[in-house]
């Protein structure tokens, strides 16, 4: 918030744009204030194809609780959740939720990086397919969607010359 006059209240977006809005309406909306937020939640669903095993389904709940398990800037009254929540028409379902403190966007946005890597290079070594959102289109009545097979690249030595 930057100004609050009579009739109206200039506002700076989180993009560096300002606002200008009539009080009336201001009145009537709700305010969230980022910048005052204790914590930054993070709820996301990994999606595993149909045909995976019941073992393989509960080894995919324990790798992705062993991600968030303990992780920076948990909160001792905020632990992390891990579920096989749902019998999706395409997918089994995880969800995953955890909280990050302090709220500093960047900071959560690093931690993000590295869970999901963590559970990237889990479900690869032990051969745990993601179903990724696609769109099938279905030309005779004996083609049936099959799930994506995704592998992390190996990383490049150094000086490594581009193949492109």
């Amino acid at each position: 918030m930057e100004d609050i006059g009579l009739r109206s209240t200039r506002l700076r977006l989180l993009t560096g744009h300002q606002v200008t809005v009539p009080n009336d309406e201001l009145s009537r909306s709700d305010i969230e204030n980022v910048a005052r937020r204790p914590y930054i939640r993070r709820v996301t669903h990994i999606r595993l194809p149909l045909d995976t095993s019941r073992e393989k389904v509960e080894h995919a709940v324990a790798i992705v609780r062993a991600a968030v398990e303990n992780h920076e800037g948990m909160h001792v009254d905020y632990p992390p959740r891990v579920f096989f929540d749902e019998f999706n028409a395409d997918s089994f379902n995880i969800r995953m939720m955890y909280w990050y403190h302090p709220a500093n966007y960047c900071d959560f946005l690093a931690l993000n990086e590295r869970i999901n890597l963590q559970i990237f290079r889990e479900f690869e070594a032990n051969r745990i397919r993601f179903l990724l959102p696609s769109k099938v289109t279905h030309t005779s009545s004996e083609s049936s969607p099959a799930p994506l097979d995704v592998n992390l690249l190996p990383q490049r030595a150094e000086g490594a010359e581009h193949d492109g």
